[in-house]
């Protein structure tokens, strides 16, 4: 679900971007920002430390954007994020880029629960099946959840394919009572 506050900076990312395949690249870069943001604690409370003046924070942000080698576009991009006191919400921001982008390139995003790893072949195939049956190119978010004790569980939007045993044992348990 994307949270109300990111849609306008997605917006602007997907406009400043110009194609949705410059908005999935920026997205990328940014997402090395995220990835410091997110294993630094001191990072996101220097960022939310509203006794750090803003000319500091955006002197660090530039200097954190060179040191990752981001381009001119993503810099810009955390530098209003600053400004604007949402740089420790980017992930929610890239997450609705996310969603902007797929929907404008026509992918659909199933996310899978499995009892068990995927190899690479097993999720090429259950790309193949799940793109056939929505009629769209298919991203797979697999997660590993042992509870299921075997099989997996899909869902796509609003569409969930319940492939489990826990799920048949539900369904089973709800035909005996």
């Amino acid at each position: 679900m994307i949270r109300r506050f990111a849609r306008p900076y997605a917006r602007a990312i997907m406009d400043v971007a110009g194609s949705p395949q410059n908005a999935n690249a920026l997205r990328g870069e940014l997402m090395r920002f995220d990835a410091a943001l997110r294993t630094s604690e001191e990072l996101r409370a220097f960022y939310a430390n509203p006794a750090i003046d803003l000319d500091t924070r955006l002197k660090v942000t530039q200097r954190l954007v060179s040191k990752m080698k981001l381009g001119d576009m993503a810099g810009k991009v955390a530098e209003v994020l600053v400004r604007n006191h949402r740089i420790n919400d980017l992930a929610a921001i890239l997450e609705a880029v996310s969603a902007y982008v797929n929907k404008a390139m026509g992918v659909a995003v199933a996310e899978v629960r499995s009892a068990k790893s995927l190899s690479p072949e097993e999720m090429d195939r259950l790309a193949a099946v799940l793109s056939k049956k929505v009629g769209k190119s298919v991203e797979l978010d697999v997660r590993t959840d042992p509870k299921l004790l075997g099989g997996i569980i899909v869902k796509i939007g609003s569409e969930i394919w319940d492939a489990s045993v826990v799920g048949k044992i539900n369904k089973f348990r709800e035909s005996l009572a």
